[in-house]
């Protein structure tokens, strides 16, 4: 019998636990329909009640062909029951494309989309990207995140906050591309923000450490915050 994996598999999709639970309780069903619904209808005699609930609890996480499964027992899309997606993969699963149908849009072999898949290292040109971007339906923080540009975005925030925000508009246009004036005024507020978490270190006695930690997770956040500064504006 197939025993439930502790931990997610690092293949899988994210699984949004809550998500199964709240369905199942809709639709008036135990673990144990739901497992049944498994055995009888996906052959996969090895499903139990336990192990539904294990899912639902989040200490154990379905794999792919469990996941379509659960989903069509539940009444629901397979991304219904997948959490925020992260990796390229996440997101072609989420959206329910085939890698083929991917590969096709971007105009790239199957292999080598799938080599980028497995990798998490986007290695598309600036057509391929705003094909992907289209195909996969990406808010522009996933489409960043996706094609491997967040390092880099960090990098230019950490720069425009501590320097001359000004400087770093265009940089940072190539990598997140939104309308200038919006870009403008959300570096010009980080940096504000950040140049008041760090005056009190420079004030009476140097200030407290308490204000250099703030400034410290200010900049460990800064993409974090640079994307709800963004979305304030444009939301």
């Amino acid at each position: 019998m197939r025993q439930p994996s502790a931990q997610p598999n690092p293949s899988t999709p994210p699984f949004n636990a809550p998500a199964a639970r709240r369905l199942r309780a809709a639709l008036g069903m135990g673990p144990e329909h739901v497992a049944y619904g498994m055995r009888a209808s996906y052959g996969m005699p090895y499903v139990t009640p336990d192990l539904v609930a294990a899912w639902e609890r989040g200490i154990a996480c379905p794999d792919n062909p469990e996941l379509t499964a659960l989903a069509g027992v539940l009444w629901c899309s397979p991304g219904e029951l997948i959490g925020r997606p992260r990796t390229l993969r996440e997101h072609r699963v989420a959206r329910e494309i085939a890698p083929e149908d991917v590969a096709h849009a971007l105009g790239m072999d199957l292999s080598g989309y799938l080599r980028m898949e497995e990798s998490g290292e986007w290695r598309g040109n600036e057509r391929q990207s705003a094909a992907l971007a289209r195909v996969l339906e990406l808010p522009l923080p996933d489409f960043v995140t996706v094609t491997g540009r967040e390092k880099k975005l960090a990098e230019l925030l950490h720069s425009a906050v501590t320097t001359r925000w000004q400087a770093y508009v265009r940089p940072v246009t190539k990598l997140a591309p939104l309308d200038r004036t919006v870009l403008e005024d959300v570096l010009q507020e980080l940096h504000q923000d950040y140049q008041g978490h760090m005056a009190a270190t420079l004030s009476w006695g140097g200030g407290s450490s308490d204000a250099s930690e703030s400034g410290q997770d200010f900049i460990g956040r800064i993409v974090e915050n640079f994307w709800t500064a963004v979305e304030n504006r444009t939301g």
